[in-house]
Formats: C-alpha cells, sequence, structure tokens
C-alpha cells in the first residue's frame, strides 16, 4: 500500500460507504475506502439483496403451488434448501464483485483492514493483525453501519437463535420458529419461512406489527399474514428461552400478563440495530454519540470538524437508500457543489418486502394529526383493480394523506403486490411538492396497478370513479 494520503477516506465500503468514495473520486479528489470485511457491506452481502433472493424463491415456490388457478397444472412440487441458499448467496456475491469494478474504474483506493481514529486527520488500519501505515486524510466519512441487537436472556448463538445472517443461510427448513420484532426484518423472514411451510410464530413487545407503518396498513397486513396461518403475539414479552439440543422452549408473557410457554425449532432475533462506534476512536476526538449513534448536524457533519457519519451508524431510519443519499450529499456539500440540499427524511420511502408487500412514504395518518394537519385521507383497494385482479393479487390497499387546505401529499401507503415499485411514484411526487391537483391531472396507463395511486388521490376528494 503505496499510499497514505488522500483529500477524503471512507470507513466502510457499504451502501453508503462506497457510494461516498465513488462520488468524491468523480469530484476529483483523491479517495480510499477502507473495509475490514467485504465490499457492499451488510446491505448487499447479508441483507437487502440476499434476503430479496430469497423472498423470490419463496414467491415463485407459492405460484407453482396455486398454479391451477392460472389454469396450470404442476405436479409433485418441492424445494431444495441448499439451492434456495446457494442461488441468494450467487446473487450477493456478484453484487459485491460488481462493487469492486465500480471502485476500481473511478480510481478508489481500497484498503483491506479495520480503521479506527487514531487523531484530527489521521487512521490507524490493523491488516491481519499486523499495523499498516497510517493514512491522512483532510476528511473523514464514517461509514461502519449497524449490527444486530441482543437483549439479556435472548443472546443469539448461531444454532438455535439465530440473527439476520444465520436465518439467511438454512442448512434446513425448520418445522416450527419464532420471530422476536415485527418490524421490516422480522416480518420480512417470517414471510419467507411461512411460505416455505414452517410454522411461525411472530411476538411483538408493542399493540401491533410493522409498528412504524400507518395502523391501517398494519391491520390490513396483521390479517393477511394469519389468514396464512401466521400467529401472531402483540403487546407480548419473550421472558425466557430455554434450550434443548435441537430445539427451544419460550416462556412468552401475553397483553393481560399471563405466562404461556411454546416449543419450536429456532428463534430468530429481530429486535433492531445499533450503530458500530465501538473501537473506532470516536472518544478521542469527542465526537457525540446518543443512544448507539453518532450525532450529525444536517450535512453529516460530526461534532468534530472534518469527520462525518452516514447511514445507519447516524439513526434511523436505518435503510440503505438513505445512506446513499447521505453520502451524495455529504461529499457534494464537502466539495462545494452548488444547489445541494439537506435531506428531508419525510421523502425517504420505506419497503417491507413480504407478502403482501408493504410501503410507505412520509407522515401517517395519526403523525399528520398529531403535527396539526387537518386531513384528506384517500383510499382504494386492490380488489376494485383489473390488473390487480388479472395478476391473482385482489388483496391489498393504497391509502393517500393530504393537508386539508393546501393540498400537500403528507404521506403514502400501500399494501399489496408490487408496492414496493410503485412507492417512488409518490416519492417523486413528494420531492416536487406536489399537491392533489397535479396527481388528479396526471394520466396513468390502464390497465396497470398504478391506477390505483390515482384513485386513492380521487377518494379523498370525493372524485373516485372506479369504487
Amino acid at each position: 500500500m503505496a499510499e497514505t494520503q488522500f483529500d477524503l477516506v471512507v470507513i466502510g465500503a457499504g451502501p453508503g460507504g462506497y457510494v461516498a468514495a465513488i462520488r468524491a473520486a468523480q469530484l476529483g479528489m483523491k479517495a480510499a475506502v477502507i473495509e475490514r470485511e467485504h465490499l457492499g457491506g451488510i446491505c448487499l452481502n447479508w441483507g437487502c439483496i440476499p434476503t430479496k433472493a430469497l423472498l423470490r424463491s419463496a414467491e415463485v415456490y407459492h405460484l407453482i403451488q396455486n398454479a391451477e388457478e392460472f389454469g396450470l397444472s404442476v405436479k409433485d412440487v418441492s424445494f431444495d434448501a441448499s439451492k434456495i441458499v446457494k442461488r441468494s448467496r450467487k446473487v450477493a456475491a456478484r453484487l459485491a464483485g460488481g462493487v469492486g469494478y465500480l471502485l476500481k474504474k473511478n480510481k478508489v483506493t481500497v484498503i483491506d483492514g479495520e480503521a479506527s481514529l487514531k487523531g484530527k486527520g489521521q487512521i490507524s488500519v490493523v491488516h491481519g493483525g499486523k499495523n499498516l501505515p497510517d493514512i491522512s486524510a483532510k476528511h473523514i466519512i464514517l461509514a461502519t453501519g449497524a449490527r444486530a441487537r441482543s437483549l439479556p436472556g435472548l443472546e443469539p448463538d448461531g444454532k438455535l437463535v439465530w440473527t439476520y445472517k444465520e436465518a439467511m443461510v438454512p442448512e434446513a427448513m425448520p418445522k416450527s420458529l419464532l420471530v422476536v420484532g415485527s418490524g421490516a426484518i422480522g416480518i420480512e423472514f417470517a414471510s419467507f419461512y411461512r411460505t416455505m411451510g414452517v410454522e411461525v410464530t411472530v411476538v411483538e413487545v408493542l399493540d401491533r406489527i410493522l409498528p412504524v407503518e400507518d395502523a391501517e396498513i398494519s391491520a390490513f397486513a396483521h390479517k393477511a399474514f394469519e389468514k396464512q396461518g401466521m400467529k401472531i403475539l402483540t403487546s407480548a414479552t419473550v421472558e425466557k428461552l430455554s434450550k434443548s439440543k435441537s430445539s427451544v422452549e419460550v416462556t412468552i408473557k401475553n397483553k393481560g400478563g399471563k405466562q404461556e410457554k411454546t416449543t419450536v425449532d429456532r428463534v430468530i432475533l429481530a429486535i433492531g440495530i445499533a450503530g458500530n462506534v465501538e473501537n473506532i476512536g470516536l472518544e478521542k476526538l469527542g465526537d457525540k454519540v446518543d443512544r448507539g449513534h453518532v450525532v450529525i448536524d444536517e450535512w453529516c457533519q460530526t461534532s468534530v470538524a472534518g469527520i462525518y457519519a452516514i447511514g445507519d451508524l447516524a439513526g434511523p431510519p436505518w435503510l440503505a437508500h438513505k445512506a446513499g443519499h447521505e453520502a451524495i450529499l455529504c461529499v457534494e456539500k464537502i466539495a462545494g457543489v452548488k444547489g445541494v440540499q439537506p435531506m428531508e427524511t419525510t421523502n425517504i420511502p420505506g419497503c417491507t418486502y413480504c407478502a403482501p408487500q408493504i410501503a410507505s412514504i412520509g407522515l401517517t395518518e395519526e403523525k399528520a394529526k398529531e403535527a396539526g394537519h387537518e386531513v384528506r385521507v384517500g383510499r382504494f383497494p386492490f380488489q376494485a383493480n383489473g390488473k390487480a385482479i388479472a395478476l391473482g393479487e385482489p388483496e391489498g390497499l393504497v391509502k393517500t394523506v393530504f393537508d386539508a387546505k393546501s393540498g400537500q401529499l403528507l404521506g403514502a401507503h400501500m399494501v399489496g403486490a408490487e408496492v414496493t415499485e410503485l412507492i417512488q411514484g409518490f416519492g417523486i411526487a413528494k420531492t416536487l411538492e406536489t399537491t392533489e391537483h397535479e396527481l388528479m391531472e396526471t394520466i396513468f396507463p390502464h390497465p396497470t396497478l398504478s391506477e390505483m395511486m390515482h384513485e386513492s388521490v380521487l377518494d379523498a376528494y370525493g372524485r373516485v370513479i372506479h369504487s
């Protein structure tokens, strides 16, 4: 490693880190990225991408099982868990290789090792137990990501009690599974395993699943999951795990305060994440940390000049596309690019790739009212949409929330087939500060699922036609 002086160094090569390094190089900076494990970070290797590959296998399996509904005949349907996992890992490996290619193409120096802040503008790197030459940089971006949280008594062991990593590479499908936590990660795994025939129970400490979503959408999803045979316990806590050789006895306290016990083959912990703030030297320079995340300003600047933090390390929402956006605005602000805007968090879409899919952006109806808005709400059901019926996906809902006085689109919330692809239409609308007028005047193609977006807006203003 000959080069040790750079304009900008990124610690961590996840979806925020590698994007920051590439954008810096594009803007003429001498850039480097330091990564201790794998290019692409958790998202690409153990998160967003491989889980979607698993869920795609489950989706195909479900379609084959229901082939007769489409006039098709398929016999002796089965699956090979090892091949499903192999495909998922192959997809992740391919994209990780792509990140390496992009960094090389943009002349970003990649340094293998574990980095920590040594002093102002100074970084120490250790690789394979050996100290590499110190790195100096005018600007340092921390993008070290986050890891799965655990609770006392519920620590994962990698065999019977899993985190997302073990859940992604099962040697065989368990017969029964308990998922602790009903956020996006927990529900995606619950959906995958249930579709593959596993008996799934979900335990959520709050009074409803998917608590960050609009309450109406959460309720719809809850009913859909139960219809699939999933058992869901809300306002409940896991009190104790007692492991045997091949199973776990779980003690659960329900919302009435009573305890019940159940035995499952495996447990997945999905109770949130914690930023990787340890061992990167934050305390040496006085960077502020709050509840496991580095404190930043609107430009991702930490409390120490010249040091920035992006992505999961900097707090919620814990989303790859949020990290990538922060990377761009942070680097462009450093480079002095004109017109850079701070990130508006209400314009960040969130997606959960379960079946049915869930997607949202902006304020829920409840949050909009809490913020003082008088609201107009529109709804449109999938069962009234021709494309949804033709697809064999008639279960779903599109909901829009507007400010009654200004017509401003405050939020959009969806549950149903392909809503994770549809939500960006409302993302563009929010970024352009669109009102109901522009949305109603937009011509949507027929027959498409996107028509429901239009109909939902029309419904908010008493103009819906097809319902």
